[in-house]
C-alpha cells in the first residue's frame, strides 16, 4: 500500500486542514498515512509513543471521524516494531474495508505499551480484591502497585482531549471505541467500566481472563486459579455499568496454546452479559475461532470482522 509516515511533536497540532485547489478538477484522494508521536507526556502513567492512522482523503476533507483507541499500538501497523515481527496490519484492513464501503472511515490511535505493561493493563479492582498471596502472583512480586486506574484516566483525561484537539474527530461516546488483545483486551473492558460515558464500544480479542502470565497454563494450578477467579469476574461484569442501549461489546478467543484457557471464563461471563440485557450477535458478540493461536497473526486474520463490528457497515 502507499503510505507516508509523519512525525508530530507531542503538544503540537497536525497539519490537518483541507487542501485547496486552484482548478475545478477534483483533487485525487490522498492515501492513508501514519503519524508518529514520540514520548507523549503523561501525568498518570509513563510517557509512551503513539501511532495514529488517518484514513484516505483526510488531508483534503473537512469531515470529522470516529476514533478507535487501540492498546499495544506498536503491534498494529509496522512489523518492524511489533512483537515477534508480525503486525495486525490494521492500516491495510482499514484501507480495504473503507474502499469496499463496509466501514466508515475512522482514525485509529495506537497507544504503545510501556515497560509497566502488566501493571497498566491488569484490571485494578480485580487484582486488589484477590487474597494477598494470589495478588502477588499476578505481578510475580509482592511490591508492585496496580496502575490500571491511572492508565484509564490517562486515556480519558490526557490522551483523548489531545486527539480531539489535534485531529478532526467526533468526540461523542457513540463514535469512540476501544480495542485490544490479551491483557490489552482486559484494559479495554476495564476502561469502559470506569468511563462508560466516554466510549460506545470495545473489542477484546483473546481476552486474557486469567490475568496471570506464569503458572496458569498447566494442570491443577490452572484449574485452581480458574475456580478462584471466575466468581470475581462474574461479579465485576454484573456490577459494571454496561448498558445495551449505548454500548456494544465484542469478546473472542481462539482454542490453542494460551487461548485454550479462555473458554471456561467466557462461558461463565456470557450469561451475565445477557442479564444486563445484551442480545448476542447484536449489541454483544462472543466468538470462538477454532484453531486460532494467541498471537498477532491470529488477530490479523480476524481484524476485518472486529473493525466491521466497531465501525459499522455502510451501504
Amino acid at each position: 500500500m502507499r503510505r507516508t509516515t509523519a512525525f508530530l511533536a507531542a503538544g503540537t497540532l497536525a497539519a490537518c486542514s483541507p487542501s485547496q485547489s486552484s482548478t475545478s478538477d477534483p483533487a485525487p484522494v490522498s492515501p492513508s498515512h501514519i503519524i508518529s508521536v514520540e514520548n507523549f507526556p503523561a501525568k498518570h502513567v509513563l510517557d509512551r509513543n503513539l501511532s495514529i492512522y488517518l484514513p484516505p482523503g483526510y488531508a483534503e476533507s473537512d469531515r470529522h471521524y470516529p476514533v478507535i483507541y487501540a492498546q499495544d499500538g506498536q503491534n498494529l501497523f509496522e512489523p518492524g516494531f511489533s512483537y515477534a515481527g508480525d503486525a495486525w496490519e490494521v492500516d491495510e484492513a482499514m484501507d480495504r474495508l473503507i474502499g469496499e464501503g463496509r466501514i466508515e472511515p475512522a482514525i485509529v490511535v495506537g497507544i504503545w505499551n510501556s515497560p509497566q505493561r502488566r501493571r497498566d493493563y491488569a484490571p485494578q479492582s480485580i487484582v486488589e480484591a484477590l487474597p494477598a498471596p494470589e495478588r502477588a502472583l499476578v505481578f510475580e512480586t509482592t511490591d508492585a502497585t496496580p496502575l490500571a486506574d491511572a492508565y484509564t484516566d490517562f486515556i480519558v483525561l490526557e490522551l483523548k482531549p489531545y486527539i480531539d484537539a489535534t485531529f478532526r474527530t467526533r468526540p461523542d461516546a457513540t463514535s469512540t471505541s476501544l480495542m485490544g488483545s490479551s491483557m490489552g483486551g482486559l484494559i479495554s473492558l476495564y476502561t469502559l467500566s470506569r468511563h462508560p460515558d466516554d466510549f460506545g464500544q470495545f473489542a477484546a480479542l483473546s481476552t486474557h481472563w486469567p490475568i496471570r502470565v506464569s503458572g496458569t497454563l498447566v494442570g491443577d494450578e490452572a484449574a485452581r486459579w480458574q475456580d478462584m477467579l471466575i466468581p470475581y469476574w462474574r461479579t465485576f461484569i454484573r456490577q459494571a455499568p454496561f448498558d445495551p442501549s449505548r454500548h456494544r461489546i465484542w469478546m473472542d478467543h481462539g482454542s490453542i496454546n494460551l487461548d485454550a484457557l479462555y473458554a471456561p471464563y467466557q462461558e461463565a461471563i456470557d450469561p451475565v452479559m445477557q442479564v444486563h440485557g445484551f442480545v448476542e450477535n447484536e449489541q454483544f458478540v462472543s466468538r470462538v475461532y477454532p484453531g486460532a493461536d494467541h498471537n498477532e497473526a491470529a488477530w490479523q486474520a480476524r481484524i476485518d470482522e472486529v473493525l466491521i463490528f466497531l465501525l459499522g457497515e455502510e451501504g
